[in-house]
């Protein structure tokens, strides 16, 4: 399961897209709420739980961008830039914000 997981560091294939930890959130959001078979209807709670989930990370996570290049402050396409993210306080402020998004929702789980 975790390798599953591994394209979404560095927003999304390490394009620099959106945050991985977000989509990653919004995917269990969609599982929860999401129809389970084609002919049921989605909760419409899903999108209200997803928007409030966008708004929170970047008001209490990000401070305002969903965008890994923003958040990490790297260009992943540069492999020197890469290279020096790896060997700084940078990767543990990932994994700090990547912890605080799981408990964010968390709390949209236990709703």
């Amino acid at each position: 399961m975790i390798r599953a997981m591994g394209t979404f560091g560095g927003g999304l294939g390490a394009s620099g897209e959106v945050c991985g930890a977000v989509v990653g959130a919004l995917a269990v959001l969609g599982l929860k709420y999401g129809r389970g078979k084609k002919e049921e209807k989605e909760d419409p709670r899903m999108w209200t739980e997803a928007r409030e989930f966008m708004r929170r990370f970047r008001e209490e996570i990000s401070h305002g961008s969903i965008y890994c290049r923003d958040i990490a402050g790297v260009d992943w396409t540069d492999p020197e830039a890469t290279k020096k993210f790896y060997h700084s306080g940078k990767l543990m402020d990932c994994i700090r914000m990547s912890g605080k998004t799981s408990r964010l929702l968390g709390e949209f789980l236990q709703k």
